[in-house]
């Protein structure tokens, strides 16, 4: 009875915040227990941009969702720059970041790896189609976007205005990647180089037409690439072992299951599946995936332009690269999507 008239005495406001609070601890508790919690399982947050390049992230999350061994979490970024100090403040372990950028961040004095690189060949180049353009002298006096000054897209472009003598004849603007498509459709640009599927969706709107790929000018062009700190190497290498393996072997998977990896893709980039098949196979065969591991030269080749542009006041790449795991890395014996995780 006493309990009774103590409740009866409380005020409807406080009731109500009462349940309230309760509520969302409730609410929270189980967020925590179906999104966060792993019980006893090591976690490998994963930052990464939604582009095939980087298609290792959804598809290792995706294998590693059951079972006893690593989990893999990846977390979606809208800017590589975010992604960079999330790194940089530990709040990721991994980052599938765009290769120049890991350049700055070495010279800057994080002390970061590459120990992976993504697919190759999925960067596009497209412009308005009412422009009606077909070399890069077509694009003079237009705006041009590339994801960041610190990107490969940028530099590869410059290298190309500079070798027509088209210097400073157009405006390039930095643009993340999944604002360029909306930004062409409004009139903002003119163009813009990107890794896919962004290029593809404006292609299949019918808002732009393909200009060049980027291997016709670059083969063997890298987009993104894998970088940890130097501490993870040190206190768990086969932490990052594991990392380099699943991401290498997912790609071969992947090339062998377009339609199952372009449904995985799908639910975590928010992307139509038939977008994502396009953008894969389009040309056949386009997408690399088997030519993973850093390679010194590629990379100084990226810090000798970054100079040459004025994006960089050395050239400096020693002790960026490791790439002992991409070298060891088993790609035998992949059968389905659960094998890609050799633990």
């Amino acid at each position: 009875m006493l309990f009774k008239l103590s409740v009866n005495n409380i005020s409807l406001p406080i009731r109500i915040t009462v349940l309230v609070l309760t509520w969302l601890v409730l609410i929270s508790w189980l967020h925590y227990r179906l999104n966060v919690y792993e019980g006893h399982r090591k976690v490998v947050q994963m930052g990464y941009m939604p582009v095939i390049t980087n298609l290792a992230a959804p598809l290792l999350d995706h294998a590693s969702r059951n079972g006893e061994g690593i989990r893999y979490k990846s977390l979606k970024f809208s800017s590589f720059a975010e992604m960079a100090e999330a790194l940089r403040n530990d709040h990721i372990q991994m980052a599938f970041i765009i290769a120049p950028l890991s350049i700055v961040l070495r010279q800057q004095g994080t002390d970061i790896k590459i120990i992976y690189v993504g697919n190759r060949h999925e960067s596009t180049m497209v412009a308005r189609k009412d422009l009606r353009a077909t070399t890069l002298a077509d694009l003079s006096g237009k705006t041009i976007a590339v994801p960041m000054r610190y990107s490969g897209h940028n530099l590869a472009l410059r290298q190309m205005l500079a070798q027509e003598g088209l210097t400073n004849s157009v405006n390039i603007v930095e643009m993340n990647p999944p604002d360029m498509a909306s930004a062409m459709t409004t009139g903002a640009l003119d163009a813009y180089f990107v890794g896919e599927p962004f290029a593809a969706q404006t292609i299949k709107s019918g808002d732009s037409a393909l200009l060049f790929h980027v291997e016709d000018f670059w083969p063997d062009f890298i987009c993104n690439l894998v970088i940890t700190k130097q501490s993870l190497i040190e206190n768990e290498p086969e932490t990052v072992k594991a990392v380099v393996e699943g991401a290498a072997r997912s790609g071969i998977w992947a090339r062998n299951n377009l339609d199952e990896a372009a449904e995985i893709a799908s639910q975590y980039w928010n992307q139509p599946v038939d977008l994502i098949k396009y953008a894969m196979s389009n040309p056949p065969d386009r997408i690399i995936v088997d030519k993973f591991t850093p390679r010194p030269e590629e990379m100084q080749k990226l810090a000798d332009l970054m100079v040459e542009f004025g994006l960089s006041s050395n050239n400096e790449i020693d002790g960026l690269i490791d790439d002992r795991f991409a070298k060891g890395a088993d790609t035998t014996n992949i059968t389905d999507l659960a094998s890609i995780l050799r633990e």
